[in-house]
């Protein structure tokens, strides 16, 4: 039961955010670029519910319009190494030899790297861009599923229902899919709750390093560069925005948690 309450909540956590991303044009009336120079780092009013920056553009719409961003991007880029993880942990357990000897060699040597810097140096070499994000998480990222399923089929491979299936004739396409695949995955989705927020965590720190989507348009970890120099006087400028990234890591733990006990079951 205290399971169910914490996927939920997470769920709820998510959710709301993931709803008010969508329709951010009946959120909030104003563009998240528009510049009004008179109204530059005015505090937050009934106009402004938190204020405007230094180019008076309104802060509360660029949050929302910048939850858009991060959140389909930290799903895009977990979303392309689960589906190339899995499949090459599906191949690498099942198959072995130098095809698992191979890939294992170059998961090896990708994670001899911390994830941020190689993530960080690869969107310095493409250059910055939302593409370059994603692909650059995507040749770090999907290691790590690789590992997992691969750990759990080499276990599940040898199990009686495995050998039963293969007795019978059937194709190892058919195996791979119908057998294997349901009862490997359950960890991979669970750890993609936390691929998610080391995603949007890269994603924000490339922003704030200047090498994430472009400006002006709106994107948590530039508005937390840009209100940096503010931090004594306009403090929300740049706290709100690494708030929201704290909220989004916290509503996916409680996620990823509920479905751990979930499975566990």
């Amino acid at each position: 039961m205290k399971s169910l309450k914490t996927l939920y909540i997470g769920a709820g956590i998510l959710g709301t955010l993931i709803v008010a991303a969508i329709f951010a044009p009946l959120v909030t009336s104003y563009d998240p670029t528009e510049q009004d120079l008179m109204q530059t780092l005015s505090g937050p009013t009934g106009a402004h519910w938190l204020g405007t920056d230094a180019l008076g553009r309104d802060v509360f719409s660029r949050l929302i319009y910048g939850a858009r961003v991060d959140l389909t991007i930290g799903v895009l880029a977990v979303l392309l190494p689960f589906i190339i993880g899995v499949s090459l942990g599906l191949m690498t357990g099942w198959f072995g030899g130098k095809f698992d000897s191979s890939v294992m060699r170059v998961v090896d040597t990708v994670i001899a790297f911390p994830f941020y810097v190689l993530a960080i140096a690869l969107v310095f070499i493409f250059g910055p861009g939302v593409k370059s994000i994603i692909v650059a998480i995507t040749l770090v990222g999907w290691v790590a599923y690789c590992r997992i399923v691969r750990a759990n089929v080499l276990v599940a491979k040898e199990l009686d229902y495995v050998h039963a299936a293969r007795l019978t004739g059937l194709p190892t396409r058919r195996i791979l899919r119908r057998h294997l695949l349901p009862n490997v995955i359950s960890q991979a989705i669970v750890f993609s709750m936390s691929d998610i927020v080391l995603s949007i965590l890269a994603i924000v720190s490339l922003g704030y390093l200047g090498l994430g989507v472009p400006i002006p348009t709106a994107e948590w970890g530039s508005m937390i560069q840009e209100g940096q120099p503010y931090i004594l006087q306009q403090w929300w400028l740049a706290t709100i925005p690494g708030f929201m990234v704290v909220i989004v890591g916290f509503a996916l733990s409680l996620i990823g948690d509920g479905l751990v006990a979930r499975l566990e079951r």
